[in-house]
């Protein structure tokens, strides 16, 4: 059978205990804070992907009028 534990070893396991929660409450913060970080840049990675395409039809029609205007003189 093993000794109970002495007040001071409590004393030690409840502050281990305090530390541990304290670290859980900073890492679910932290966590959060990245998805918030992450869903923005998704959703401006989608914005910058829409404009690519936008800027990209534009320079393929310049391109495609270019051609045009060299073929019909």
């Amino acid at each position: 059978m093993e000794p109970s534990p002495t007040r001071e070893e409590l004393k030690a396991i409840s502050a281990r205990v305090d530390q541990l929660i304290a670290l859980c409450q900073r890492l679910a913060e932290e966590n959060r804070s990245l998805r918030q970080t992450q869903e923005a840049m998704v959703g401006e990675r989608a914005n910058l992907l829409a404009k690519n395409e936008q800027a990209r039809s534009r320079v393929e029609a310049m391109i495609a009028r270019l051609k045009s205007l060299e073929q019909n003189p």
